[in-house]
C-alpha cells in the first residue's frame, strides 16, 4: 500500500518537472543580452591581462637568456571599459494574432 502511494506521488511530482515555462519578457531578454555582453567583455579583459603577463614573462626570459634571438610577440589589445548599447527592438507581430492572407492563385481557363 505504501509503495503504491509513493509511486503515485513520484509520478505526479515528475509531471510538474516537465511543465512548460512561459516565454521570457522583453525586460528579461534585455537583461540576459546585457549579461552576455558583460561576460564577453570580461573574457576579453582576462585575455588582455593574460597577454600582458605573458609579455612580462617572455621579457624576463629574454633578459636572463645568454644567447639567442628575441622572438617577436603580437601586440596586446586593450579592450577598454565596458560599454553596453542595447540592440534595437524588432517590431512585434500584430496583437490581434491575425496573419495577412496570401493572394489566391489565379485559375487558368
Amino acid at each position: 500500500m505504501i509503495k503504491t502511494f509513493l509511486i503515485a506521488v513520484m509520478m505526479l511530482s515528475t509531471s510538474l518537472v516537465f511543465a512548460k515555462l512561459p516565454p521570457p519578457s522583453d525586460e528579461a531578454k534585455a537583461k540576459a543580452a546585457e549579461t552576455a555582453a558583460k561576460t564577453a567583455h570580461t573574457g576579453k579583459v582576462d585575455g588582455y591581462l593574460l597577454c600582458k603577463s605573458q609579455d612580462k614573462v617572455a621579457a624576463n626570459a629574454q633578459r636572463n637568456k645568454k644567447a639567442g634571438k628575441a622572438i617577436a610577440t603580437p601586440q596586446c589589445a586593450d579592450p577598454g571599459a565596458f560599454v553596453y548599447t542595447p540592440a534595437a527592438v524588432a517590431p512585434s507581430a500584430p496583437a490581434t494574432g491575425a496573419t495577412p492572407a496570401a493572394p489566391a492563385p489565379a485559375k487558368k481557363s
